[in-house]
């Protein structure tokens, strides 16, 4: 991929993740990044497309979430390092949620959880040890991570943050047992 056109979505990415999408301005992103406004429209023909290439660009983020989750054993230390080191996209992630009325972020996250949640659960069913159907899981799985997105910021997606409600989820998740 182009430098250029790369750094274009790296900054796109970026400010949806972290402002939103009404700060997905091509003018804005321009000062951001220091680059000509002519410069997007030579790589991405409209906004559409653009938005079209960060959903996409999350999809790619998602598959390298899954692959280094498929390599962790624990919650703790190593999948919350994960999540850290992957902040951006969790925020990203955060804001498919929020404007999931439109078709394209909410066929988005879905895929994205698809790709993501299998492992995930599978992580946590193994390290909490609790005697709940793999569907019972699936279901705190689906409320603790709606809970999740909800609550989480740029200021605390951090280990401490995310160690203290990864226990009190298996606080929450002993009670179905």
């Amino acid at each position: 991929m182009n430098n250029t056109r790369f750094l274009w979505i790296k900054i796109g990415y970026e400010t949806l993740a972290l402002e939103g999408e009404k700060e997905i301005k091509i003018e804005s992103l321009s000062k951001k990044i220091g680059i000509s406004k002519s410069s997007f429209y030579h790589h991405f023909a409209d906004m559409q497309l653009f938005i079209e290439e960060l959903l996409n660009y999350h999809l790619e983020q998602s598959k390298i979430i899954a692959e280094k989750e498929k390599l962790a054993q624990t919650i703790q230390p190593e999948l919350i390092e994960i999540l850290v080191e992957h902040k951006t996209d969790l925020l990203f992630n955060r804001q498919l949620r929020f404007h999931q009325q439109q078709n394209e972020f909410r066929e988005t996250l879905k895929k994205s959880n698809q790709i993501i949640g299998n492992e995930f659960v599978r992580i946590w069913a193994t390290d909490l040890k609790l005697n709940l159907s793999v569907k019972q899981l699936e279901s705190i799985f689906e409320l603790a991570l709606e809970n999740f997105f909800l609550k989480i910021n740029p200021e605390n997606i951090t280990s401490e943050w995310i160690s203290d409600y990864f226990e009190n989820l298996k606080r929450i998740a002993r009670n179905f047992e």
